[in-house]
């Protein structure tokens, strides 16, 4: 027995063959295979495909508000055809245009980049490189799925209410939110926001205890904590996030609800609609405040961290050389996840908070620069004389680490109090969370489709499409955001319906015309990879058993069959000998994680 099997010798749960042959093996019908599937990789093909639809509405919202901003004098009238009286004479509707600012964000951020992207990744990838038949409950991540599909029609619906879906901002602040006679947006449509927003943290919840239970319980033989790829890491404190935080949102959602419809005062107070005086006092707006970024800003990691994972497994592949810095990556994790806890504040800056308070997280806030930038280095590091191959989800991956490094620097800038003060709610902001946020999110997603695509439907994607999508929304990315962290220091303030009239900002109208020029044809360009997506799970290049690890990859999910049936490995589960990151070691491209450590080789 070696130092390290000394050192990290603990119970793992090894797989008998009966459980496999008794649950896995049975004839099974259309329904239990593709709809109430317990198969995590099924299930995660149902959180991916429902993730894209969800991308592409929230991204024609995108599209329909910047037509308003690029052209706030020009009328559409195919707009009135689609949308009706929301775009009366082919003009959008200005408490429209708020829901549609209030539904992007929405869907991006918990549909899209939470349930999209970690619940894809984590369904698909822990199970598979931990070496388990399932996740700890397949009934539960059933029902996972099942509560973010109810959130989904629920939240879709509301854009058919008659009054419009929920216009208050993503942030759902009270009293707008809280008022039902406040705008048409506070009425049923915000109703069903609040629902829909609770069905979905019982999805989040659910999912997060599982994949916890199933990442600490069910590795297989051999495989320690210190030998798990970096993506399970980023999925075990991404869903331990999500456990600590999303109730919090929950109980602000709930509480909402009762001040809504219950005639409670939690956040409200010396209200007048319409010179009329209403009862409510004692309430605080800014305890919602408090509530929400509790989880917004964890939310950012909870975004991030699997993003993070996935480019590190990427850019090692594909560099044929091991990860720098295995356990300071594990560390910055860890960091990270800490950190996320005590920085919501920052956001809170201009509400009245006490500035020797704000001091406090101005410290934390540029204190999580550290762990980040130690991730940064060691992706560098890890490419620095590599053999780069240079696939589809490469590309994406170093387009993370671009857009992770240039959006996360303008975070020192919002994250210094005295700068907020002028910076904040302004165009500023959203070129940085979109950058490091949203942008960055999406190419590691991208990154983690085009790499794990041949394992989860057998077949390879188009390369030539892959590039051509890869370059127009790196390129587009930057030419959208980056301009508007001049507006934003200019004092342009967001979510503003018409900036034309403005002396201050007319200087901004050809640059708006330009931002929205750029933002429709990267919208047109996500077209060309769900051509390539959807035809390739039908039509794409076949994998072979020669070829069935085309990435040519050490960690265990390539070593399944190409259409792993339910449970994975149709025999044993293999016993892993050592990490997963053995690329180029001792004049090998590459050693999985299941071959045994030689009599003369160091182990890691």
């Amino acid at each position: 027995m070696n130092n390290e099997e000394v050192l990290h010798e603990q119970p793992l749960v090894v797989h008998d063959l009966g459980h496999a042959a008794h649950e896995h093996h049975h004839k099974q019908s259309f329904i239990t295979k593709y709809i109430f599937s317990q198969d995590h990789k099924m299930i995660s093909r149902q959180f991916l495909i429902t993730g894209i639809i969800w991308a592409v509405i929230g991204g024609l919202f995108s599209v329909l508000f910047r037509l308003q901003l690029g052209y706030p004098d020009k009328t559409f009238p195919f707009l009135e055809d689609i949308l009706g009286r929301w775009a009366a004479g082919g003009k959008l509707d200005t408490e429209f245009y708020y829901a549609l600012v209030t539904m992007h964000g929405t869907i991006l951020v918990f549909f899209v980049l939470t349930a999209g992207l970690s619940g894809t990744f984590s369904n698909f990838l822990i199970p598979l490189q931990i070496g388990a038949r399932d996740m700890a409950s397949p009934f539960l991540n059933m029902l996972s799925y099942w509560f973010f599909f109810l959130a989904s029609i629920i939240m879709f619906s509301s854009l058919f209410v008659q009054t419009g879906p929920a216009s208050g901002g993503w942030t759902i602040y009270p009293p707008l939110s809280a008022l039902k006679d406040a705008m048409d947006g506070s009425k049923s449509g915000m109703d069903l926001w609040l629902t829909s927003i609770a069905m979905f943290i019982v999805s989040t919840l659910l999912g997060g205890l599982n994949y916890i239970a199933t990442i600490l319980n069910m590795r297989t033989k051999g495989m320690y904590m210190t030998r798990l790829p970096l993506t399970i890491w980023s999925f075990l404190f991404t869903a331990i996030l999500g456990v600590l935080t999303f109730p919090v949102l929950l109980s602000a959602v709930i509480l909402l609800l009762f001040d809504r419809h219950l005639g409670t005062s939690f956040y409200l107070s010396d209200i007048v609609i319409q010179g009329k005086i209403l009862p409510n006092e004692g309430g605080s707006p800014i305890l919602f405040q408090h509530l929400f970024w509790f989880l917004g800003h964890p939310e950012v990691y909870i975004i991030a961290l699997p993003a993070m994972g996935i480019t590190s497994e990427v850019i090692s592949t594909n560099s044929r050389k091991p990860i720098f810095g295995y356990m300071a990556m594990v560390g910055s994790f860890f960091a990270i996840a800490s950190l996320s806890f005590m920085v919501w504040a920052h956001h809170m800056f201009v509400s009245g908070l006490n500035p020797f308070l704000g001091s406090f997280f101005v410290l934390l806030t540029l204190l999580i620069a550290v762990p980040s930038a130690i991730k940064v280095f060691n992706w560098l590091t890890t490419l620095w004389k590599g053999n780069i191959h240079f696939t589809p989800a490469m590309l994406f991956a170093i387009g993370f680490v671009s857009l992770f490094i240039s959006g996360g620097l303008t975070g020192i800038w919002l994250g210094n109090s005295t700068l907020d003060m002028h910076l904040h709610d302004t165009y500023f902001v959203i070129a940085h969370f979109h950058l490091v946020m949203g942008v960055a999110s999406m190419f590691g997603m991208f990154a983690g489709i085009y790499h794990w695509f041949p394992k989860m439907f057998g077949r390879l994607m188009n390369n030539t499409l892959a590039y051509i999508h890869f370059w127009i929304t790196m390129i587009g990315a930057y030419l959208i955001f980056w301009p508007m962290h001049y507006e934003g220091l200019a004092g342009m303030p967001r979510r503003y319906y018409d900036f034309s009239n403005w002396e201050s900002f007319k200087m901004f109208n050809g640059l708006n015309e330009f931002i929205s020029i750029v933002a429709i044809i990267v919208f047109v360009t996500q077209f060309l990879f769900i051509i390539n997506f959807f035809y390739s799970i039908f039509k794409g290049r076949k994998l072979t058993e020669k070829n069935r690890n085309p990435w040519k990859s050490n960690t265990l999910e390539w070593t399944t069959p190409i259409r792993a049936p339910h449970g994975n490995w149709p025999g044993e589960i293999p016993e892993v000998h050592r990490w997963p990151y053995d690329y180029g070691k001792e004049g090998r491209d590459f050693i999985p994680q299941t071959e045994p450590i030689g009599a003369e080789e160091s182990s890691h």
